[in-house]
């Protein structure tokens, strides 16, 4: 692993100014939450910086109630909780190993970096076949999974936490030395594999929150992967929604391990939501969710069998559609 000079700040206002120190004189830096992403791609030595701010003595990060969840709430932390919603204590269960929840957190995973087989390889490996738009060292090297272009990275986010985030209505929060904002998790991404989301150089997220009516949701998520134990999702879908009186009032469907971004399906929501039919319905539901999807050859799964698992997926977590 290549050295840097690790900062560990007790506080955000602490942390920031540690931002503008190393901003005056032109130094690069990396946050780090729970580590489990960031340090194994350090020791392939991708994307490393001479500076790296830990986040795990900002108490106040770790705050986790039903209507919030810190940054830096752990993921073993969360599925073991009875104070937030089921949905995300199931999802927070369902990532990697215990040993990894243990150090992951909710921020990292939401801010996952994005993964495919020609960028999580080796130095050696990636220098072999002359780097690729992810990772191009200065190379100007075109993209390996779409090929003759450099302008749209299409590696894969792999995270669970999201999808799920999504669909119960939740809002991100970040900080940076200018201030603070938030928007719907919804918004939080952007369609590149490089870019990933809209955080602005020196903005961290601080923490999540849910709205008042979070119980008045039920829902699941499912996803499939390799190893139950430890992979990332090759496929992820999670459903939620609103009991009414002859069926549900709402439905919001995410999904997440299949394109550059978790995808939120509010039309095709929408448009079953208002044809509600029953056991029809949750296979429309699951056929549409299936044809708006665009996985590409970038993860161990063939795109065509991730892409007929979204439809598996859609239909087991919608069940509970049909239960009310």
């Amino acid at each position: 692993m290549p050295p840097f000079k690790l900062h560990t700040p007790s506080s955000l206002d602490e942390a920031f100014e540690i931002v503008k120190g190393l901003k005056a004189e032109n130094l690069d830096y990396d946050w780090i939450a729970g580590g489990t992403d960031l340090l194994p791609n350090y020791k392939w030595h991708i994307n490393t910086k001479p500076h790296v701010i830990s986040l795990s003595k900002i108490k106040i990060l770790n705050k986790i109630s039903k209507n919030h969840i810190g940054a830096m709430a752990r993921l073993y932390d969360l599925s073991q909780s009875s104070e937030i919603h089921p949905l995300i204590a199931k999802s927070a269960s369902l990532v990697a190993s215990v040993m990894i929840r243990r150090s992951a957190t909710l921020g990292g995973n939401i801010c996952l970096d994005t993964r495919c087989f020609w960028f999580n390889q080796s130095e050696e490996w990636r220098e072999s076949i002359d780097y690729c738009h992810k990772c191009d060292c200065g190379t100007g090297a075109d993209c390996r999974v779409i090929p003759n272009q450099n302008t749209l990275c299409v590696a894969t986010y792999q995270a669970d936490l999201a999808p799920v985030l999504m669909c119960l209505g939740s809002t991100i929060h970040m900080a940076s030395p200018e201030g603070e904002r938030s928007v719907p998790m919804y918004d939080f991404f952007k369609l590149d594999g490089i870019t990933k989301n809209i955080l602005l150089e020196d903005e961290l997220v601080t923490h999540i929150t849910l709205p008042n009516d979070i119980s008045d949701w039920e829902g699941d998520y499912q996803k499939l992967t390799q190893r139950d134990s430890w992979d990332f999702p090759e496929a992820g879908v999670a459903v939620s929604w609103k009991k009414g009186v002859t069926g549900p009032s709402e439905i919001r469907v995410a999904t997440t391990g299949i394109e550059p971004i978790p995808r939120f399906h509010a039309e095709e929501s929408q448009r079953i939501l208002d044809t509600w039919s029953g056991e029809n319905s949750v296979e429309e539901l699951a056929e549409s969710i299936r044809k708006s999807v665009k996985p590409v050859l970038n993860t161990w799964f063939q795109p065509s069998y991730r892409r007929k698992m979204v439809k598996v997926l859609s239909r087991r977590a919608s069940k509970g559609l049909l239960e009310m």
